[in-house]
């Protein structure tokens, strides 16, 4: 811990918050990634300490539902509910079909998709380019919001562009047409990463909404975190990248928020067993092909910073062969990154 800082009253920061009759027991979740938050990632973000977990995005085409990629994006095995699968689409009574699906196959809330900002989803006006569509906005929350009876969330961003800010109308219409919460991505699709999460316009939003807001975008740290929630009286934080790099960082902001208190990083020893475990239930998962693979970024996201690993171990970890060989590399890099910790201390 770090002493140098002040604790203040565990009630300033409420414990958690709810979306219709789930309540979670905190207010931190891990932002949807496609390609990142399949099941092992959001287990792991989960045992650190992420309250609230949802699917990676799934399309809403029943065509693509018996694929290899969109069953494993479904797979929740094992997993402590409320399950939460986000979908996207841009066809009202296809994306109402794709949530009655997902609720048969045991979701338990549907998550709709109007933020992405990837060419690939805003070409078909899927993702944030719904945003340009305000009718087919209200058409599509209200078809999902009808075919289901489970609560209905959606995830968007400020606007589709710097001029076209429209959150606030979509906000309107979503809270009209049932949406139980609303995720909000402080940024437009134009920004896509780029530039400062608009904090601001978030705390007006939740200002004027009855349902509960969840603020998005630039959330790297304890003392952000607590930073957000000040500004924007957001009744949960959502973190995305910053948690592929650490994804202790969940632990780290529960902790500021009851103490404020920081944490010191978690020694070696410690990364190194939740690194192992995590691929561990990847080559499970997918399989030792694929998974030894998909396990790649996740080392290149926890270990790239280091001196070490991008001398002596990157690229004999992006061609190995076997799940032997990668833990057998995890391995030695870990003994190398503490005996120069050491060197340093001493």
């Amino acid at each position: 811990m770090n002493s140098s800082s002040i604790a203040k009253p565990m009630d300033t920061n409420p414990p958690g918050f709810s979306i219709g009759p789930y309540q979670f027991s905190n207010r931190l979740v891990l932002a949807p990634m496609a390609g990142v938050t399949d099941r092992p990632f959001r287990q792991l973000c989960r045992s650190l300490g992420a309250g609230m977990t949802v699917s990676e995005m799934v399309s809403s085409k029943p065509e693509l539902r018996k694929t290899r990629k969109s069953l494993l994006r479904l797979d929740h095995q094992g997993e402590p509910g409320p399950i939460i699968v986000q979908i996207a689409g841009a066809d009202p009574d296809i994306m109402a079909d794709a949530a009655r699906y997902n609720v048969e196959q045991g979701a338990q809330i549907i998550d709709i998709n109007m933020g992405c900002p990837a060419k690939k989803v805003c070409k078909v006006e899927a993702g944030s380019a719904l945003m340009k569509n305000e009718k087919k906005v209200a058409e599509i929350l209200a078809a999902v919001v009808n075919s289901v009876s489970v609560p209905v969330t959606l995830k968007t961003r400020t606007g589709w562009s710097r001029e076209h800010k429209n959150v606030g109308q979509i906000a309107k219409i979503a809270e009209d047409c049932g949406i139980q919460a609303l995720t909000v991505h402080g940024r437009t699709r134009e920004d896509k990463y780029n530039g400062a999460a608009e904090y601001d316009l978030i705390r007006t939003l939740k200002q004027q909404l009855t349902i509960p807001l969840i603020a998005n975008g630039d959330i790297d740290s304890a003392k952000k975190a607590q930073t957000v929630i000040d500004i924007t009286g957001a009744d949960a934080i959502m973190v995305g990248r910053a948690a592929q790099n650490k994804p202790w960082i969940f632990r780290h902001i529960n902790y500021y928020l009851k103490t404020g208190v920081e944490l010191d990083e978690p020694d070696l020893k410690i990364r190194k067993g939740w690194l192992l475990q995590h691929l561990q239930n990847l080559y499970e998962f997918y399989g030792e092909f694929q998974g030894l693979r998909i396990a790649r970024k996740h080392i290149n996201w926890q270990l790239g910073e280091e001196k070490n690993y991008q001398r002596n171990f990157k690229r004999l970890m992006m061609t190995t062969e076997t799940s032997t060989e990668q833990t057998g590399l995890i391995e030695q890099l870990f003994d190398q990154l503490h005996d120069s910790h050491f060197d340093t201390a001493c």
